[in-house]
């Protein structure tokens, strides 16, 4: 019954119906083609997946970062990177990856963080005389970072529902995403001075330090929301659900008073489109929660242990086996969906064999990430390339030494897990 269902899923996607009908689709399908099993189970499991108090913080942190991003803090992000670049080759790439940082703070979703980011550096490269496929795939692949760094609704998602700290999966990702920013920036530089991207030795005139300070005065509100947010959960001052309504509250402020950039008539709009964003994430986690039930059901946890203990007894291999299928999974499946649907394997088999749950759990999320910008569906790459106005296999193209420079981190992060426990070991 387990192939049928996956066959299932592959199947309607490939149809183009949507991911949240498809999973809903097949979750009830089957059910009822299970004798055992009642059609009232199916929303009672939507239901069940979605009574969580720590999935209440995900509309609260999903309208903070609309605000923000409504509130043109994006470009004073990215005006702040650009001081920064400096004359550094490739100043306007670097620029990219710095501002995928620094969104990261503000967004925690890779898809908006592409779209805000590349929105302005995209066309900005492309003046300077890059090749569009190469600012989409820097873009793409930078914005990766997007919910490695907290606040992260990634890790609230995944968090909520194997039952592990919140806070210590933000804490786990800082250093890794900065480490991966780093690893990306050293990829531009190297490739600065390849023949085949002479773009890439492009510099930016120095402003001094007065440029750099009044760009800085516009960006601090948005570097400050992390420290907030943090600062607050490991105090002691708030949970990490109520952390949510905080960095609402915040970016209202933000928006409102300090960067002015917001007016009380533009809140219905905002607001609105919150709540399409939220209702659409909120569904495919119910619709994938029910989906993961059947499979569970269906003992799916135990033959994935089976199988994976059939090929190796080596825990490293067990390891980089199931983010293979992570990765390979959500190369073809919104990474979202697969997330949520293994969570429970992933669980169990971390559970099994004693993996430190807040590294494994970080890193599926960014094996989920490189799925994302990886052919043949890589929906951060047709982000940016609906941008950039290429075509989608010069983006893939350009792509490439980004990707691979992303899956090198991974492998880096598997070897020693300590560079994401370090931080998290050292405050909880």
């Amino acid at each position: 019954m387990i192939p049928l269902l996956f066959l299932a899923l592959l199947a309607v996607i490939l149809l183009g119906v949507p991911v949240l009908l498809a999973l809903g689709l097949v979750s009830l399908g089957g059910i009822l083609a299970t004798p055992d099993l009642v059609a009232p189970l199916f929303p009672q499991k939507v239901f069940a997946i979605l009574d969580s108090f720590s999935l209440l913080a995900l509309p609260y942190f999903i309208l903070a970062g609309s605000l923000m991003s409504k509130g043109g803090l994006s470009k004073a992000l990215v005006d702040f990177a650009q001081s920064l670049a400096g004359r550094v080759r490739g100043s306007l790439a670097h620029t990219s990856v710095l501002s995928c940082v620094a969104m990261a703070n503000v967004s925690g979703s890779s898809a908006a963080e592409a779209a805000a980011i590349g929105s302005v550096t995209i066309p900005a490269m492309k003046e300077r005389g890059y090749q569009p496929g190469l600012a989409a795939g820097v873009v793409a692949v930078s914005s990766t970072i997007g919910p490695i760094i907290p606040p992260s609704m990634t890790m609230i998602i995944y968090g909520s529902m194997a039952g592990v700290s919140i806070g210590g999966l933000f804490l786990a990702g800082i250093l890794p995403g900065l480490l991966i920013a780093a690893a990306l920036m050293a990829m531009i530089f190297a490739l600065s001075w390849l023949p085949g991207y002479p773009a890439l030795r492009e510099t930016q005139v120095w402003r001094g330090f007065g440029h750099l300070l009044r760009t800085a005065r516009r960006a601090w509100v948005g570097l400050l929301a992390p420290v907030i947010i943090l600062g607050g959960i490991f105090s002691g001052v708030f949970t990490a659900t109520e952390a949510g309504v905080v960095a609402c509250l915040y970016a209202l402020v933000v928006s409102l008073f300090i960067l002015r950039t917001v007016r009380l008539r533009d809140l219905p709009a905002i607001f609105v489109d919150a709540a399409v964003t939220t209702a659409m994430v909120v569904g495919i986690v119910g619709m994938a929660g029910a989906f993961g039930w059947l499979l569970a059901y269906f003992n799916f946890n135990l033959a994935v242990l089976e199988f994976l203990r059939g090929i190796s007894d080596s825990p490293t291999t067990v390891l980089m086996l199931l983010l293979a299928v992570m990765t390979g999974l959500t190369m073809f499946v919104e990474s979202l969906a697969v997330l949520i649907i293994l969570v429970p394997t992933i669980a169990y088999i971390g559970a099994f064999y004693g993996f430190d749950p807040l590294h494994l759990g970080l890193l599926v999320i960014i094996a989920t990430q490189l799925g994302a910008v990886t052919p043949p569906v890589a929906v951060l790459l047709f982000v940016t390339t609906s941008i950039a106005e290429t075509g989608f296999e010069q983006t893939v193209k350009h792509s490439m030494p980004f990707i691979l420079t992303l899956l090198a981190m991974l492998a880096l992060l598997v070897l020693y897990p300590e560079i994401a426990t370090w931080l998290p070991n050292l405050i909880l």
